[in-house]
């Protein structure tokens, strides 16, 4: 039986000769969880602890202990060290309790499949649950496609003939690494219609390890109890894809790219779409709409979700401004009409781009 007690909020009596600094909800802290669950190690020795104790992730004491103010993070009071990145701890509770699981810390696919997840899944599994930045990405639905990528490279890498493991009968880093990573996914992704949420053998090992291994029962208890805290405070009732959908009728616009209802297209790419307005108010106008409309129907729509989108529309619009093949000269008018009293007719938001000739101001 485990003898490290789960994530407790109060002031241990006597200090440890470790802290682990952690919460319930965190999947990276939860592969360090498993291995001191699987070797046993008494809290007198690891004590597992809230950051609230230093009063949060952001106060001055906690980031003394880890500049990035991100969990997880431990303390070794017998050589005043600091260690920061779950994987950089786990390793470092190896080198220190050899008795129990060895965790295969040598074993290549091991930290291969470990390197992937911290590489490619942990720096964009925020596209699941909160705002951006999402890594490289612009938009959550990118980043989302590319979790779902990695994790099939990872499902790559996987004999389901093996063994019970990932690495086989026995143990290791990447079973620790990955599986809580899974209990996120699990949970987050079918939010955004991905079903099923996990690749064939990864699910398969999964369901395995959660149903008939102790451990990691345990742990899935746990990171499912910070994230039903989540649901209880409608965590992804304002996240687009999740809470928050388009479901506002198509407009002429997606007809003029499907190719319904001809258009002259003037530019396009993956996220935006421009041609020129039939009915000009300048001897060169042309509209650039956002191809996927993600529930802007309007400007006054917008939020932080919409950043990449916006940033994009206006850069194409800049390009086009400057394309005297188009009638344009020195320099456009850049206009976005916002709701009925702003003049706009079509719900999908669009960017004129008038010039050619000199525009008045005030503008009608």
């Amino acid at each position: 039986m485990c003898t490290v007690k789960a994530l407790s909020s109060q002031t241990m009596t006597s200090s440890p000769l470790r802290t682990l600094y952690d919460l319930p909800v965190s999947n990276n802290g939860a592969r360090c969880r498993i291995i001191l669950y699987k070797k046993e190690i008494p809290s007198s020795e690891v004590a597992v602890v809230s950051p609230m104790e230093l009063g949060g992730l952001k106060t001055q004491e906690y980031l003394k202990v880890n500049p990035q103010g991100k969990m997880p993070a431990m303390v070794c009071t017998e050589t005043g060290l600091n260690i920061a990145e779950s994987d950089t701890i786990c390793r470092y509770i190896l080198s220190v309790y050899k008795d129990g699981p060895s965790f295969q810390p040598e074993n290549p696919k091991s930290n291969l499949i470990s390197r992937l997840h911290d590489m490619y899944l942990t720096t964009i599994q925020n596209c699941m649950y909160k705002a951006g930045p999402f890594g490289n990405f612009g938009t959550r639905k990118d980043a989302i496609a590319e979790y779902v990528k990695q994790m099939n490279v990872i499902e790559s890498l996987i004999d389901p003939d093996d063994g019970m493991y990932l690495c086989g009968n026995e143990i290791s880093l990447a079973d620790a690494t990955v599986f809580p990573s899974m209990i996120f996914a699990a949970h987050m992704l079918p939010k955004f219609d991905i079903e099923p949420p996990l690749p064939p053998n990864l699910n398969k090992w999964y369901n395995q390890l959660k149903n008939t291994d102790p451990v990691f029962e345990k742990v899935h208890d746990e990171v499912m109890s910070g994230l039903n805290a989540w649901e209880e405070k409608n965590r992804w009732h304002p996240i687009l894809g999740a809470g928050w959908r388009d479901e506002e009728p198509a407009t002429i616009f997606d007809k003029l790219m499907s190719g319904d209802i001809p258009a002259t297209v003037v530019k396009q790419d993956d996220k935006i779409f421009a041609f020129k307005d039939i009915n000009p108010a300048a001897p060169a106008h042309v509209l650039v709409i956002p191809k996927d409309r993600s529930g802007l129907t309007r400007l006054g729509k917008a939020t932080e979700e919409h950043t990449e989108i916006l940033g994009r529309l206006l850069v194409a619009a800049a390009e086009i401004s400057k394309d005297k093949e188009l009638g344009f000269g020195d320099g456009a008018r850049i206009v976005i009409n916002d709701g009925p009293d702003g003049g706009q007719e079509v719900p999908h938001l669009h960017v004129h781009v008038l010039g050619g000739r000199s525009m008045q101001w005030p503008p009608g």
